[in-house]
C-alpha cells in the first residue's frame, strides 16, 4: 500500500509540480499566521554542504509565506545544542550524533539525556570520506597510527563519526595526533604538510575534497573489513556503502560507511506550525533540490520517514501519517 501510495505521490508532482502532492485539510497555518512566524535554519560551516542545503530550506519557507534565516554553524554539534536553547527553529544534523545526545551515551555520556529532541524529516545520506595523499602512504585505516589526522571540530558531528570509526578499528586518539579541525582547514593544512590524513563527513561530491583530488594525487582510504562489520553491527545508524568511480580522483568505487542526515525541529513549536512547515517545503522542494546534487536525489516526500530513528515532532508524525508513510 505504501509504495502505491509513493508512487501517486511522485506522479502527482511530475505532472503538476506547482502544486503540493498532499492536502492539509485545514491542518496547517493561515497566510496571516504564517506570516508573524520566523524561522531560523541551522546550517554548518560555509565550506560544507549544510551551508548551501539549509539555505534552500530557508528561501523555500520564505517563498511559502514565513520570515526566515539561515544561520552559519558548527554543523551538527552546534546544531542539536541551538534547538535546545530555541536558537533556531530547524536545523540540519547527523543522526549518530543526534541519538549519541538524545540518549546521552558515547560523545555525550555523562550529560543528561536531550530528550526534547524531536525531527521533522530525513534528508540525504552523509558519507564518512577519509582522504589522504600518495606520499604519506596510508592505505587503510589501521595505517593512520602515529600520524597527525583531520577529525573535525571538537563534538562536531564529523568529530564523533571519526571517534567511532577509530574505535571499531582499534584505535583511539592516544595512537594519533588528532587535529581538532573543520575538514577545509584539516585539508588546507594536508595541503601544507602539516596534516597526514581527514575525516570529511557529507554528502557527495563535496566540493573541498573535489579540489584537492584535481589538484593533488589524492587517495580515498576505504572503511571496510572487520572493522567496518563492527561498526555497523554496534549502532545500526551507520550503513554500509561505497563511494562510486569517478566521484573523484578514484577509478573505482571505494568502500565506505554513510550515515543520514535529519531535519531537527523545536519540540516547542505547535502542531499546526510543523504540519505547515512541511507542507511549505515539499511544495517548494524544487529550491532545495535545486541547491546541490545530494539534496537534489536525496530529499523528497516519496522517501518517507522509515530511516529516522528519533522520535517525530506530533506535527511531522500527523503530516506523514497524512500522506501515507506512516499507519
Amino acid at each position: 500500500m505504501k509504495k502505491s501510495i509513493a508512487l501517486l505521490l511522485a506522479a502527482c508532482m511530475f505532472v503538476g509540480s506547482a502544486l503540493p502532492a498532499f492536502a492539509s485539510e485545514g491542518k496547517g497555518l493561515t497566510e496571516d499566521e504564517r506570516a508573524d512566524e520566523f524561522v531560523t535554519v541551522g546550517t554548518g560551516p560555509t565550506s560544507g554542504i549544510y551551508f548551501p542545503i539549509g539555505g534552500a530550506f530557508a528561501t523555500a519557507l520564505q517563498d511559502y509565506g514565513y520570515q526566515t534565516s539561515a544561520e552559519a554553524t558548527n554543523a551538527t554539534g552546534q546544531n542539536i545544542m541551538n534547538i535546545l536553547g530555541g536558537d533556531c527553529e530547524i536545523a540540519i544534523a547527523m543522526q549518530d550524533a543526534v541519538m549519541q545526545a538524545y540518549t546521552a551515551t558515547g560523545a555525550y555520556e555523562g550529560q543528561e539525556p536531550a530528550e526534547d529532541l524531536r525531527a521533522m524529516m530525513r534528508l540525504w545520506p552523509n558519507y564518512v570520506q577519509l582522504v589522504t595523499t600518495a606520499d604519506t602512504g596510508i592505505t587503510c585505516v589501521e595505517d593512520l597510527k602515529g600520524k597527525r589526522v583531520g577529525v573535525g571540530a571538537s563534538n562536531s558531528g564529523v568529530e564523533i563519526n571519526a571517534r567511532m570509526i577509530l574505535a571499531a578499528y582499534g584505535i583511539t586518539y592516544d595512537d594519533i595526533t588528532p587535529d581538532y579541525l573543520a575538514y577545509g582547514e584539516a585539508i588546507d593544512n594536508m595541503k601544507n604538510g602539516q596534516c597526514d590524513a581527514v575525516f570529511v563527513t557529507s554528502g557527495l561530491p563535496n566540493a573541498t575534497v573535489m579540489e584537492l583530488g584535481v589538484q593533488y594525487d589524492m587517495v580515498i582510504i576505504p572503511i571496510d573489513g572487520e572493522g567496518r562489520e563492527k561498526l555497523v553491527t554496534e549502532n545500526p545508524y551507520y550503513a554500509k556503502s561505497v563511494i562510486p568511480a569517478n566521484t573523484y580522483n578514484n577509478e573505482e568505487d571505494v568502500e565506505g560507511v554513510f550515515v543520514y542526515n535529519i531535519m531537527l525541529v523545536r519540540k516547542d513549536l505547535s502542531d499546526a506550525m510543523v504540519y505547515d512547515m512541511l507542507e511549505g517545503i515539499f511544495a517548494n522542494i524544487s529550491t532545495i533540490k535545486a541547491s546541490h546534487n545530494a539534496a537534489d536525489k536525496n530529499i523528497d516526500i516519496t522517501f518517507g520517514v522509515d530511516d529516522i530513528q528519533l522520535p517525530l515532532h506530533p506535527g511531522a508524525e500527523e503530516f506523514w501519517k497524512d500522506n501515507g508513510y506512516i499507519q
